[in-house]
């Protein structure tokens, strides 16, 4: 588990790496932190009432009015009532690190996918496979609401 964690970091690194040193000088990438709530869907739906977390997220210019993008965080998966026994967790921690591409359209609206892996933090360990279309308003000021 941790060394596909510290595997998985590395290769963020060098992706980010390889992609900041082919921009142009004159260009920069920013980063977004962000507030992360969630409701699960088909078969998470049935265990969990919703998901709660933050993430970071590093856009890196890669063409006009387009971002490559890698971001990382953290979710916690909010057990519903019926499956919390005594002495279980209430909630289920996971790290996403996901890359994707974010393209800015006219009037500060944008529209992205990413794709990643997700891990549990519990002791089995797991990975999952993770991606998250989207679509948002960049305000300006530099705030973004998406969804």
């Amino acid at each position: 588990m941790k060394k596909l964690l510290l595997a998985l970091l590395v290769l963020a690194v060098t992706t980010f790496s390889s992609v900041a040193q082919t921009t142009k000088s004159s260009a920069h990438g920013k980063f977004n932190i962000g507030a992360d709530i969630a409701v699960p869907t088909g078969i998470a739906s049935m265990v969990y009432n919703a998901a709660i977390g933050g993430s970071v997220k590093y856009e890196v210019p890669a063409a006009t009015d387009l971002y490559f993008t890698l971001s990382a965080g953290y979710e916690a998966f909010l057990v519903k009532s019926e499956f919390k026994f005594p002495g279980s967790k209430s909630s289920e921690g996971y790290v996403p690190l996901k890359a994707g591409l974010k393209y800015y359209f006219k009037n500060g609206f944008f529209g992205e996918a990413q794709a990643g892996a997700s891990i549990y933090t519990g002791s089995d360990g797991f990975t999952s496979f993770v991606y998250s279309p989207g679509i948002g308003y960049s305000f300006v000021g530099g705030f973004e609401a998406g969804g």
